[in-house]
């Protein structure tokens, strides 16, 4: 089941940046309720309080008794912790979406899916796990709420897979989802593909140079008239 905690909120007039700033110095952060009879509800919640309930939570599904304090009085309202935003720089929280349920009501919402243990198949045959659907669609009350699925892996082999009829569900928790939906499956190793060496290529043949035959010496013309 999600975990459910108590967390103290004021309810607020002013709203716009300039409000949330002067909030963030006083340690608070600025939050909206919506959702349910009463409608949505500007608040504002302690920063240290809220930052140790998503530090303790496994999954996405956080289910929060809101004690509101408004004009004196204080009312209870339970709701899921819908959005956080962050700071893109620091990280930090500065604005938390609650939506506003109904115990008696089913709830419409997401669960994320882990898988436990060591495939068969990776760990003998060094197979590869991989993990096709990350979260699943489910409907059930919020006290049936789980924060996360976990999904055994550790039987798969080469080839194995599982679906989502493959999932066990806590009682109370149901799902739409396509039954064939591939969750989980282990594919074979990866084969390096072995590059064969480029072949050895012979020297490039050089161009034959003929060289032009030299003119032998023509005989030397004798001078006068040749001695008897």
């Amino acid at each position: 089941m999600a975990k459910q905690v108590k967390l103290s909120a004021r309810a607020r007039t002013q709203i716009g940046g300039t409000v949330a700033n002067k909030l963030k110095s006083q340690g608070l952060i600025p939050a909206v309720i919506y959702g349910g009879k009463e409608g949505s509800l500007p608040l504002q919640v302690g920063a240290r309080d809220i930052n140790n309930v998503l530090a303790h939570a496994l999954g996405e599904n956080i289910l929060v008794e809101l004690e509101i304090e408004n004009a004196g009085k204080v009312t209870n309202r339970m709701a899921l912790i819908q959005e956080v935003q962050h700071a893109t720089l620091t990280g930090g929280v500065v604005h938390v979406d609650f939506h506003a349920v109904n115990m008696d009501e089913d709830l419409h919402t997401t669960v994320p899916l882990e898988p436990r243990g060591e495939p068969a198949g990776v760990k003998s045959a060094g197979g590869i796990l991989e993990q096709m659907l990350r979260a699943l669609e489910i409907q059930c009350l919020p006290k049936d709420l789980p924060e996360v699925l976990y999904i055994d892996v550790s039987g798969l082999n080469i080839g194995d897979s599982i679906h989502v009829r493959d999932i066990p569900l806590p009682a109370g928790v149901k799902t739409s989802e396509d039954a064939d939906l591939t969750v989980f499956l282990v594919a074979a190793p990866a084969v390096a593909e072995v590059v064969a060496p480029p072949a050895a290529t012979a020297p490039a043949a050089q161009p034959e140079v003929i060289k032009e035959k030299k003119e032998e010496p023509a005989a030397e013309k004798k001078t006068g008239s040749e001695k008897k």
